[in-house]
């Protein structure tokens, strides 16, 4: 696998050096800085330690789901099951979730990672509560133990741009919660969903 990382990244390389705009801008490219080009390159492309982070949310979970309607109203309680692995050599940790809310059938498929040259982490989640794909970006606390992502989707009473966050918390053990906070029909951001992920023991 490394040999083809880093067969992709010299591919990367050619391409760059044979775009006629970069060779105008740099002039010609010495053997200097093509090799560091191919450092960042494989810098970008390789799983490290922002990865690492994400390993305890690899595994076989028990979900408990609370839902509020309104900020005031009492959360309906659910359950669902999710089965979280590595996906594309570690990379990213793909999560699928099969249960309930409110007596429905509720599934959804998420993926988190964590970009190197960007450094931040992204999520990607979809489910058959919507017809649209949420993106969320953000980071991890300094103790690594809980993150904030956020995101903007059109709000579906409105159609205007409304604010999402996803706030995360993860024990060492693997469990962890995740929070939903939406505008909802006001402006202030409410807890909207509530996730309780318990680790299936082996």
């Amino acid at each position: 696998m490394k040999t083809l990382n880093r067969g992709l990244c010299l591919l990367a390389v050619s391409v760059c050096l044979a775009n006629p705009v970069f060779a105008e801008n740099t002039g010609k490219a010495t053997a200097k800085n093509e090799a560091a080009m191919a450092k960042a390159l494989e810098m970008a492309m390789t799983p490290g330690e922002g990865q690492k982070k994400l390993a305890p949310m690899v595994g076989n979970f028990d979900v408990k789901i609370r839902t509020w309607v309104t900020p005031a109203s009492t959360p309906v309680e659910s359950t669902a099951s999710m089965v979280s692995t590595w996906v594309l050599d570690g990379r990213y940790v793909q999560s699928m979730l099969v249960g309930q809310v409110g007596g429905t059938p509720f599934s959804g498929i998420g993926y988190i990672g964590y970009d190197n040259t960007a450094k931040m982490y992204q999520t990607a989640w979809m489910d058959n509560g919507s017809t649209g794909m949420v993106w969320y970006t953000g980071n991890f606390d300094t103790t690594g133990k809980s993150a904030t992502m956020k995101a903007t989707v059109p709000n579906p009473l409105t159609a205007k741009p409304s604010p999402l966050e996803l706030r995360l918390s993860i024990a060492p053990n693997g469990d962890h919660v995740t929070e939903l906070w939406g505008q909802g029909q006001g402006t202030k951001l409410t807890r909207l969903m509530e996730l309780t992920y318990t680790k299936i023991k082996p």
